[in-house]
């Protein structure tokens, strides 16, 4: 029986400002069966896009990324905040719902042609992914799919993501 990944999202209103509600994944993270079931999910629709590679950004990213590189057989690269990672960087620029930012990888993090599935808990405007891609193709590599916990499409992400395949596994319409 399948556990009900939409029943372990807390909604946390006014974070990080008034106006916003956040889902928070910690509760499905906390969870075992949840978290495993998580997983498996989006390996199975990970699976046939072959990734070499899967891309996750701080901090969340890195915790359900890292688990899906490895029940794929992939490597994981992390996207940080700057000033986070020892060697030479590319960056890219991103607005969010309520300001800009910035991620940075290591420069040789992808290689050319490259299958990179870029991946995140949350997909809301598609800013963070968008960049996330940007600096996969920046250092040659191919997105191969673009993989979220949860997607809020009232946002308009996978618009911004229009020619991604952007897959979610719990989706919120409002």
């Amino acid at each position: 029986m399948a556990v009900d990944l939409h029943a372990k999202i807390r909604d946390v209103p006014d974070f990080p400002k008034p106006g916003i509600v956040f889902k928070d994944i910690m509760p499905l993270l906390a969870d075992p069966e949840a978290l495993r079931e998580t997983v498996d999910r989006l390996t199975e629709w990970a699976r046939p896009r072959e990734p070499d590679v899967i891309l996750g950004a701080e901090a969340r990213g890195f915790i359900t990324g890292g688990a899906l590189a490895h029940a794929l057989g992939c490597g994981f690269v992390a996207a940080r905040k700057p000033g986070k990672l020892p060697w030479r960087t590319v960056s890219a620029k991103y607005a969010l719902e309520y300001g800009f930012d910035v991620l940075e990888v290591h420069a040789d993090a992808v290689g050319r042609g490259q299958r990179v599935l870029v991946h995140d808990d949350v997909l809301a405007t598609g800013g963070t992914a968008k960049a996330k891609c940007e600096l996969v193709e920046q250092l040659g590599g191919e997105v191969v799919g673009v993989a979220f916990i949860i997607a809020l499409d009232f946002l308009g992400g996978r618009d911004r993501l229009a020619g991604y395949d952007v897959g979610a596994l719990i989706s919120y319409d409002s």
